[in-house]
């Protein structure tokens, strides 16, 4: 059960802000819900539209919208009740998006900097998500096509800015989505050049909504092979094991999570792995617990490609120089802190993963492969060991050389001798 995992609370429990019914109420998150009131004023009023009209669609969807929670989260809620809640916070999440999506500031509404953070964060918390269908559905009402465009347009960039990768490129408007945190996965998981990952789909095959309220459990594989898939993945080496014979760390310029590749031209010259740059921060941890419990969510069938690439970054992390060489290769930006608090969090949010075998099995087999040339592996340590920049390897030259005129030198000193 990862409601067990000692570190539920820290990542997957709301700082500031409660959105839908799951944490509604609780007495800590009172103090936002009069900042929610006035977000969803502002942004009813640039929809065109009433509060009672907007409303009112939203109380016609209703029964559908009940149907994204579990049973359990809403049966004390009345439909009228219901639907006020997820009205509110729905118009005041999209005006939060709008805002710090075109980098305004939020001073009219009191909100410090560090709470805007906060909020921000716990948009992307699992019990905190709203369904997508919701939000499309105020985003469709709203009257004027310019701000139903922007509205789609700010709704891309703040999932572009979360993503953790390379923000050059927006990902395509997806109103298939079955929340934030599911469009945050699929930014994460698809190159932008091609089509996204499905949404979340049940055996029938229609598609279902994910984890609103329903008791996350691991997942379905069967105790003899997550013993054996934890045995296999964890064998695998950290970053210093990886140097030591011979493989260099490089970034690449791909924009998704599961392009990791391993490449080398020949026995005698160094392989190297090639990984995507993923920036560090208070907010990294966070996001990705929150993504591993979505993806083990009992009704949502997916790859765990991201549970798979936090198993492969942490099996590449074990203590703190390991850090500092993916931050030298280019792979982790640290705006965290420290080497060391960044090597806790993926050690914390990476313990008791069961991944995938399938993904990056041959990146795997590849760098197994290469550590098991032993011809190669007794070259790269000397290298690694006496050779590790280049003005040492320059020495080296410098001395070899001058060593081979000195012999040069003594055997015609030699033969001059035996000539007289």
């Amino acid at each position: 059960m990862l409601r067990g995992h000692k570190h539920f609370r820290k990542y997957c429990e709301p700082r500031v802000v409660s959105l839908g019914p799951i944490h509604h109420g609780k007495p800590e998150y009172q103090l936002t819900e009069e900042y929610k009131l006035m977000l969803a004023d502002k942004f009813i009023g640039k929809t065109g539209r009433t509060d009672e009209e907007l409303y009112g669609i939203i109380k016609d969807k209703i029964k559908e919208l009940r149907e994204c929670y579990d049973e359990k989260v809403t049966q004390k809620y009345s439909d009228e009740d219901l639907a006020w809640m997820l009205f509110v916070d729905g118009c005041a999440t999209l005006q939060f998006i709008d805002l710090v999506a075109h980098h305004e500031k939020v001073k009219d509404f009191k909100i410090k900097n560090d709470q805007v953070a906060f909020v921000e964060q716990d948009l992307f918390l699992l019990e905190n998500q709203l369904p997508y269908q919701l939000l499309d559905y105020l985003v469709e009402n709203t009257q004027n096509s310019g701000d139903r465009k922007s509205l789609k347009t700010s709704i891309q960039s703040f999932i572009n800015m979360h993503s953790m990768l390379d923000e050059d490129t927006e990902p395509p408007y997806d109103e298939n989505a079955i929340h934030l945190l599911d469009l945050l996965r699929k930014r994460l998981l698809a190159p932008i050049n091609k089509k996204c990952p499905s949404p979340g789909k049940d055996k029938s095959g229609k598609k279902r909504p994910c984890c609103f309220g329903k008791t996350v459990t691991d997942n379905h594989q069967s105790s003899k092979h997550k013993k054996k898939f934890r045995h296999d993945w964890h064998s695998f080496r950290n970053v210093q094991e990886l140097r030591e014979v011979g493989i260099d760390l490089k970034h690449s310029k791909s924009r998704s999570l599961r392009e990791i590749e391993f490449t080398k031209k020949c026995n005698f010259y160094p392989g190297i792995l090639w990984m995507p740059e993923i920036t560090v921060d208070d907010s990294t941890g966070p996001k990705f617990f929150n993504l591993i419990a979505y993806e083990m969510c009992p009704d949502f069938d997916n790859d765990f490609g991201i549970t798979s690439y936090i198993s492969f970054l942490d099996s590449l992390i074990d203590e703190p120089k390991d850090v500092i060489d993916l931050r030298k290769a280019g792979i982790l930006r640290n705006l965290l802190g420290s080497d060391e608090e960044v090597a806790l969090v993926f050690n914390e949010i990476g313990t008791d993963l069961v991944p995938n075998p399938v993904i990056y099995r041959k990146v795997r087999v590849q760098i197994q492969n290469y550590i098991e040339m032993k011809s190669m592996t007794w070259i790269s340590q000397v290298i690694h060991t006496h050779f590790d920049s280049p003005w040492t390897m320059i020495t080296f030259l410098a001395a070899f050389f001058a060593l081979g005129l000195s012999v040069i030198q003594t055997v015609y000193s030699i033969l001059a001798y035996y000539n007289l």
